[in-house]
């Protein structure tokens, strides 16, 4: 969750470096600056939610001056925003919607602009524009609303066709993998692809693959050098859950990673080329994080890339990182610095 990933972001930073505002946004969209009362963690198995008490904030665009305001009081000035940190997850986040917003108002930010950001977020798009770079992908079906409410029929036809049974089915922008399940039959597909739609109307339907799940993070280099990817990780989802869904992701115990991950050595270093590859093919600044699937044939089959991955210490592109020799403060301080580095606006 944002909030997880923002409460590590703060912990971490060398505060004797940066001057941090925590910006909290709300449900119905207003940013306010975070409070002294701001949760960040889980509490009781519940999930940190925004503090709207704190003053509100406008980003107006030229110079990127935040400006904090109450209703019937003067705005005030809180000064010029060198570098944003979006530790955001989902549509309004990690989509390219607020790169754009940051893009007009001039500011930098940290992690991918807002062509890669779109095109990580959208699967559908990510695996054509994968594909296209000659990475292996599985086979999927995408399906959009208007088939679905006017040839439902036609779509589960095609679905069992191509990808045969069980298969994943998941929002096609949707974050932190919600709204995913699984389906073995055309009325489970049905069920899976209408709770799906309960996130977004535009759906993924893609074959099960058996394998174990090898994950790479890869990192923009501060000079002319190439990215560089991390060692490899494999997870795996404790409990007796199907995959890697929400509560894998964020609560205690749910999922273990084990760096480097236990495939053979070439393996590897295939899969760190081709993550490399991925986040070149769409253009990725920053931080990725590229999933994979290892089969037991030994076959590499590119899942998904994420522009913005969690981002707690225990997350699994920092912890990625720190295996490799680089401890997740140092993480932190080294995106800061390569959103630095970069001209504000298009890019």
């Amino acid at each position: 969750m944002s909030l997880m990933g923002a409460g590590s972001v703060l912990e971490a930073i060398d505060r004797s470096k940066y001057e941090v505002i925590p910006i909290g946004i709300a449900q119905d969209g207003r940013w306010v600056l975070a409070s002294a009362g701001q949760r960040f963690q889980i509490e009781e198995g519940e999930l940190p939610a925004v503090d709207t008490t704190g003053a509100a904030l406008a980003l107006p665009s030229g110079g990127g001056s935040l400006v904090a305001y109450d209703p019937g009081s003067i705005p005030v000035e809180l000064g010029s925003v060198d570098v944003v940190f979006p530790v955001m997850h989902g549509p309004f986040a990690e989509d390219g919607t607020i790169q754009g917003l940051l893009e007009m108002a001039g500011v930098r930010y940290v992690g991918s602009g807002v062509l890669a950001s779109a095109v990580g977020m959208d699967k559908g798009h990510m695996k054509t524009v994968l594909a296209a770079a000659g990475l292996p992908i599985g086979r999927y079906v995408v399906v959009r609303d208007r088939d679905w409410r006017l040839d439902r029929d036609r779509v589960l036809k095609e679905a069992e066709e191509q990808l045969g049974w069980p298969v994943f089915v998941k929002p096609a922008r949707a974050g932190s993998s919600q709204g995913i399940s699984k389906a073995h039959d055309r009325a489970g597909l049905e069920q899976a692809v209408e709770f799906a739609r309960r996130h977004d109307p535009k759906v993924l339907i893609e074959e099960a693959m058996t394998g174990r799940e090898v994950e790479c993070a890869v990192l923009e280099s501060l000079g002319d050098d190439p990215p560089a990817a991390s060692a490899p990780g494999e997870v795996r989802v404790e409990g007796g859950q199907e995959f890697f869904d929400f509560e894998a992701k964020y609560y205690p115990d749910q999922m273990s990673l084990t760096v480097p991950a236990g495939i053979p050595a070439e393996a590897a270093e295939e899969l760190r080329a081709m993550a490399v590859r991925a986040f070149e093919a769409l253009e990725c600044e920053g931080l990725a994080r590229v999933d994979f699937f290892y089969t037991p044939e030994g076959r590499l089959v590119l899942n998904e890339i994420n522009t913005m991955p969690g981002f707690t210490s225990l997350s699994v592109a920092p912890q990625l990182w720190a295996a490799s020799g680089l401890p997740y403060p140092a993480l932190v301080d080294r995106l800061v610095q390569l959103a630095l580095n970069r001209s504000p606006g298009l890019r």
